[in-house]
């Protein structure tokens, strides 16, 4: 854990996350099975839904430009369409294109993406992306219940201005910090999130306000709160990948999974009670 934490050398990345997220013994137990689901049944509507996503995910990398030889879309594609077939209580929806435009950046491999995919969609984000939404909604509601508890001005605050937290933080939970966070930030996130699960994004997040609490704490309106959790996730703080990651294992204090699922049963409860 503590090796993991200190961050995975880039040309090893791979092969942990494959390891600790249980992808590569999913993959070893099932040979072959990738380049199966490409093959398998057209479904024009998954198709169109991923394609029309395909250009507006990282624009401003040239290996996603279709000008590049080989260009990563038509990976991306593929690792999409597998994935919509396998899971089609989930299909595709958007935010996995960010997802998996990273992790084939990273392993430079269509079915290793594909299985890592796998491993965050099924296992470690209960629920995200389904057409309900119900965990991320429920996460996010739990992202409120801590920081009410670890810091009441700021809670306090949003309640008062009548702020949900799906205004704020949607995208930090459905990309991953991606495309949110620096580069080198996220990748680091990601090597806890695959070795200690869920629990990590609540670490960031509640990292994230508390250390410009006073920051937030100036905001008056709903527009100005939204500008001011957009501006959190810039700066120095957030550069400093190292000094940032000791700080989300200090910062929010004590934190474990039990407390997490306890907080996701009661809020999970309350949204379905709301219908």
């Amino acid at each position: 854990k503590r090796y993991v934490r200190k961050g995975v050398p880039l040309e090893h990345r791979a092969r942990v996350w494959m390891a600790l997220s249980g992808a590569q013994a999913q993959m070893d137990q099932n040979p072959g099975y990738y380049h199966r689901l490409l093959q398998g049944e057209r479904n024009p509507r998954l198709e169109d839904a991923i394609r029309t996503d395909l250009n507006r995910t990282f624009p401003d990398n040239v290996k996603f430009r279709k000008t590049t030889e080989p260009c990563l879309q038509e990976t991306l594609y593929n690792v999409l369409l597998a994935y919509g077939h396998h899971n089609q209580a989930v299909g595709y929806c958007q935010g996995m294109n960010f997802i998996a435009g990273y992790l084939i950046l990273i392993t430079n491999n269509e079915e290793e993406s594909f299985w890592l995919l796998d491993a965050l969609v099924g296992r470690i984000l209960p629920d995200y992306y389904t057409p309900a939404m119900l965990g991320l909604k429920t996460d996010q509601e739990v992202l409120g219940e801590l920081v009410r508890a670890k810091l009441p001005a700021v809670g306090a605050l949003m309640e008062q201005l009548g702020v949900l937290w799906t205004l704020v933080v949607s995208r930090w939970f459905i990309c991953l910090f991606v495309d949110v966070l620096p580069v080198e930030t996220v990748l680091r996130i990601w090597d806890c999130l695959f070795n200690e699960g869920s629990k990590i994004i609540f670490r960031v997040a509640l990292t994230l306000i508390k250390q410009h609490q006073e920051f937030i704490l100036e905001a008056t309106s709903i527009p100005d709160i939204c500008d001011k959790f957009k501006q959190i996730t810039k700066g120095s703080f957030v550069m400093e990948c190292h000094t940032f990651m000791q700080k989300i294992f200090s910062e929010p204090g004590s934190l474990s999974m039990a407390t997490v699922a306890k907080l996701r049963e009661s809020c999970r409860a309350r949204l379905l009670a709301q219908g």
